[in-house]
């Protein structure tokens, strides 16, 4: 994907779901998420 011109343009990518997910969530999603599925609410959270 758009890796191959993370040198050309001085920038990272990541998997698209990854980049939704920081916009949309903020850029802690994953230790929130991990957070809350830990608690007993991986139910909840795939939902």
């Amino acid at each position: 994907g758009l890796s191959r011109y993370n040198d050309d343009s001085g920038t990272t990518a990541d998997y698209i779901v990854v980049e939704m997910a920081k916009h949309l969530l903020g850029e802690n999603w994953m230790p929130d998420y991990v957070k809350r599925a830990n608690d007993g609410g991986i139910e909840r959270v795939l939902v």
